[in-house]
């Protein structure tokens, strides 16, 4: 795949980005080397290569998937001027 000027000017335009002539040809040059060396990592044969969090084997932190109700409803609502069951009340703004 290779990009143009005109596609540049349109990508710009839609991301709202003002480009100058000059620096829309300058633009062409540098995405059709990234979109080159995108096209060589599709080249890489990843079969059997196991994704990686990091590049030192660790074992990922986890915590138990546990559903509480949090039981804090009484400090959430603590410092509230006014509250009714644990919900907030506020004055009325729209009328």
């Amino acid at each position: 795949m290779s990009v143009d000027l005109a596609t540049v000017k349109r990508v710009a335009s839609l991301a709202r980005i003002a480009v100058s002539e000059e620096e829309a040809e300058r633009m062409v040059g540098e995405l059709n080397g990234i979109l080159g060396f995108v096209e060589q990592l599709s080249e890489v044969d990843v079969n059997g290569v196991e994704p990686m969090t990091s590049v030192t084997p660790m074992v990922m932190r986890k915590r138990t998937d546990v559903v509480t109700d949090g039981d804090k409803a009484d400090d959430i609502v603590a410092n509230a001027p006014v509250t009714d069951r644990n919900f907030f009340l506020v004055p009325k703004v729209v009328e």
